[in-house]
């Protein structure tokens, strides 16, 4: 039922407190009316008694206390719903921004989502191939995961993040794969950069893109991630598609939600942000998953920007909590001219194991992850030695560590921003870059797995297998 008041007695920025309501509830939506019969929209943030607190989505400049109407629609923010969302551009809040016309709703859909019973989710178990070799091979993402994505201002999350919508598939399923994109707070050049993008390699056939300016109000912003996930909730469990949704820049959005608490004058947390910002992302982040039953799941990449490079930062701090993993872009790989600048030690996936593995990828994927990691590492600390005491002081073994970073770096974490690898690929990589390493050196592969993928052959890796067995049995 609307029930409009004539009774706003304050306005401040995009707030309006109206006062003498009744049966108005939180987050119901509202229209003001001006005295020229132009309609704006919002909704309510807080309700005391028989006073209500607005905020406008449009902003309130030349809303009027004595003239304006405020209508409450006793309802919540609803977006319309059918499969002709494929292949278009919306606003922050669901409106056509391509020119195209309005849709036209099967259904329409409350934004907030409705709860999940915990005992209805499915266990994420089935590998998702991006074709970026340091995710697919090291740091694996998995069906109904989330995943998020740590960057620095600066760093080419962008890009990134753009690469992986186009190039995702559930191995097997690709017809019934879809993106669902959406982007927070980013210049128009930003906005551009996906359209033309997506445009440009045809994967906007398959995707969904909500996109809110960096001049569009900051209600806009707390809207707009929402909006993308009930589109990705009606693709998934009510089209029984593969769903992968990329939230970029979660960062904007959590500044958007410190301006809005602000403007409400509540007590703030750490660095400012309310005290409720843990729970408000995972009322975004639990809406990913798999639920038993449906053949649908959502898949989440958060793409989080870091101030400072800070990892103990409030937002990706409190997204680690919530979150299955992360990849973190690093800005020493990115000052080298690598791209993508993924970082891949301090990364994790903690559902890799569940989505790899003969039937999902290949029986010797998590064997040469692990080989790859330490190997990597271990080059690492060469580098830092060499650095102290210089190459020439470094054993036969650490020189070959050292050599295997600097590949490893050069040949399967660099890859161009079009190059899409199948795991087969990277696999065969990961291995090609194992032949650097002395053959004593391989503790974490099976020596029947060196013996069917390791390329070198002969004598020498005959005889090193033979040591490894002997030594076993001693």
């Amino acid at each position: 039922m609307v029930k409009e008041y004539r009774t706003v007695q304050e306005i401040a920025g995009p707030l309006l407190l109206v006062g003498e309501v009744s049966g108005v509830k939180y987050e119901e939506l509202v229209e003001v009316e001006l005295p020229g019969g132009e309609v704006r929209r919002g909704k309510v943030l807080e309700v005391d008694e028989d006073t209500a607190l607005v905020q406008l989505f449009e902003g309130a400049t030349g809303v009027s206390v004595d003239s304006a109407r405020v209508r409450f629609l006793g309802r919540g923010l609803e977006l319309g719903l059918s499969p002709d969302i494929l292949g278009r551009v919306f606003d922050g809040l669901g409106r056509p921004k391509d020119g195209g016309p309005a849709i036209i709703p099967e259904i329409k859909r409350d934004v907030a989502g409705a709860p999940l019973n915990p005992t209805a989710r499915d266990y994420p178990n089935e590998f998702i191939q991006t074709g970026v070799s340091s995710i697919d091979g090291l740091n694996t993402l998995v069906r109904g995961q989330k995943l998020p994505i740590f960057s620095g201002f600066g760093l080419p999350h962008a890009e990134l993040a753009a690469q992986i919508a186009r190039q995702a598939a559930v191995l097997g399923t690709e017809g019934s794969f879809a993106v669902v994109f959406a982007a927070m707070g980013i210049t128009f050049e930003e906005a551009e950069y996906f359209i033309a993008d997506f445009r440009r390699t045809g994967a906007i056939d398959r995707a969904v893109l909500y996109v809110n300016l960096a001049n569009d109000p900051a209600i806009e912003r707390i809207a707009t991630p929402r909006m993308a996930l009930t589109a990705a909730e009606y693709l998934a469990y009510d089209l029984e598609m593969h769903v992968l949704v990329i939230l970029t820049d979660l960062t904007n959005y959590c500044e958007a939600l410190r301006e809005i608490s602000a403007a409400r004058k509540e007590v703030p947390g750490r660095r400012g942000y309310p005290g409720y910002l843990y729970t408000d992302l995972s009322t975004l982040y639990e809406r990913a998953g798999r639920i038993k039953g449906k053949s649908g799941s959502i898949t989440q990449i958060p793409v989080v920007s870091m101030p400072e490079d800070d990892k103990t930062h409030p937002i990706p701090d409190l997204t680690g909590y919530i979150t299955e993993g992360q990849i973190i872009l690093d800005r020493a790989l990115h000052r080298k001219g690598i791209y993508p600048p993924i970082n891949v030690l301090p990364s994790l996936s903690r559902l890799r194991d569940k989505g790899i593995g003969e039937g999902r990828t290949r029986e010797d994927h998590a064997n040469l992850a692990n080989q790859l990691f330490a190997a990597y590492a271990r080059g690492k600390e060469a580098q830092e030695l060499a650095v102290i005491l210089g190459e020439a002081a470094l054993s036969p073994e650490d020189k070959a560590f050292f050599k295997f970073a600097e590949v490893f770096e050069d040949r399967y974490v660099r890859q161009g921003g079009d190059e899409n690898r199948t795991i087969e690929e990277t696999l065969a990589l990961g291995w090609e870059l194992l032949d650097i390493l002395p053959l004593s050196e391989l503790k974490r592969v099976k020596p029947a797995q060196i013996e069917k993928y390791l390329k070198r052959t002969g004598a020498e890796a005959k005889e090193a297998l033979a040591e490894k067995e002997a030594a076993k049995g001693k």
